[in-house]
């Protein structure tokens, strides 16, 4: 662990892009921190905080100097990795009729992503497993993967609708990073975990570590546990929900979601997809593309001729079973990092860790 201080953070940034990375970072647009193209440490967020519950967001400014106080933005590294929409490759057809095809390969120039919590960083894990650590691995997601530099910031001042703690998934990020920062008013606190992050650090004018230091940073942790009161169970809880596929709860949340798939799109696992082929006027091509999709759209339970789930229960009670309870058997754990973004961007303010109390409460 080494020290960088706050006058000399925009070193960082100058040596990622010397290095040859394209650099993300959050920034403000239209009310709310999302990633986007960083050129100069100006154009973080800095001095702000997120004002997040069910149904709420709101950013409010602060006269601190932080750069990155606040919880987790819209977006998390899923966009980044798994595109929302991406063609897969192209059939022509020539004046005799002959189709070729043409397969899309993505040019994905190296990108330095920093600002990444511990909850996406977990997310990121089960991505890869579900894209990349397989048989079947996706090429158009490995190849954005392969480009991302990770740089993550321990998150000081969760959300009211964060719970990453009761999942084992932060504040503090422990792995999945190049290299991780806490932050001080006075500077950083830099860790590496990749000889690419090293070769980056080496350019930066890093001091030692004092004691005082090292244990304000396990105290701004605690700290940061200890300010999230919502939990989720991490354990198993397929049984338990499967032990109550018939309970009330189901119905009274039918009643209040609206189908909308904010949650889906927000949360940063969800890897639900469709294709479709969109072909040219006069039929000489034929593009297929790859977009997100949600299993509470209509349309994502289709087989055949009839719809499997044909209302807002059934497309509920699939996504929460499915994400806190078989993706054990899948990945070896929830699908639920913490994150809280689903409580936030829900229209109607609908808490995940409310529900799976209510309905797994009993068998918990």
């Amino acid at each position: 662990m080494q020290f960088l201080a706050r006058q000399d953070f925009p070193k960082l940034l100058e040596s990622l892009i010397i290095a040859g990375y394209q650099c993300i970072a959050p920034q403000i647009r239209e009310g709310a921190i999302v990633y986007d193209k960083l050129q100069s440490v100006t154009q973080l967020p800095q001095g702000y905080r997120d004002n997040q519950r069910p149904a709420h967001y709101q950013l409010e400014k602060n006269e601190d100097v932080l750069y990155f106080g606040w919880a987790v933005g819209v977006q998390a590294l899923k966009p980044l990795t798994f595109a929302p929409r991406e063609s897969l490759w192209t059939a022509k057809r020539d004046a005799n009729g002959k189709l070729t095809f043409i397969e899309t390969h993505p040019e994905i120039p190296p990108t330095a992503v920093i600002g990444v919590r511990a909850c996406d960083l977990a997310a990121l894990h089960l991505q890869d497993q579900h894209f990349a650590y397989n048989s079947y691995s996706d090429t158009y997601y490995n190849a954005r993967r392969r480009q991302l530099f990770l740089i993550s910031v321990d998150c000081a001042f969760p959300a009211s609708t964060c719970f990453c703690a009761s999942t084992g998934d932060g504040p503090s990020a422990q792995t999945g990073f190049d290299i991780a920062l806490t932050e001080f008013p006075e500077g950083f606190l830099v860790r590496s975990k990749s000889s690419r992050a090293e070769a980056i650090l080496a350019t930066l004018p890093l001091t030692e570590v004092s004691e005082t230091q090292q244990q304000a940073a396990l105290a701004q942790n605690q700290q940061a546990i200890e300010k999230q009161t919502r939990q989720l169970p991490s354990r198993n809880l397929k049984a338990a929900f499967f032990a109550n596929l018939e309970h009330e709860r189901w119905q009274d949340i039918a009643t209040r979601c609206l189908a909308c798939g904010n949650c889906t799109s927000v949360c940063p696992t969800c890897f639900c997809h469709s294709e479709s082929a969109e072909p040219t006027l006069d039929g000489s091509s034929n593009t297929q593309y790859r977009q997100w999709d949600s299993c509470f759209t209509l349309g994502h339970s289709y087989m055949h001729s009839f719809v499997l789930r044909d209302n807002i229960l059934l497309r509920y009670r699939q996504w929460l079973t499915h994400k806190l309870g078989s993706w054990h058997d899948q990945y070896g754990r929830s699908g639920c990092v913490g994150c809280g973004r689903c409580l936030t961007w829900c229209p109607v303010g609908i808490d995940i860790t409310v529900e799976a109390q209510a309905i797994c409460g009993e068998s918990l």
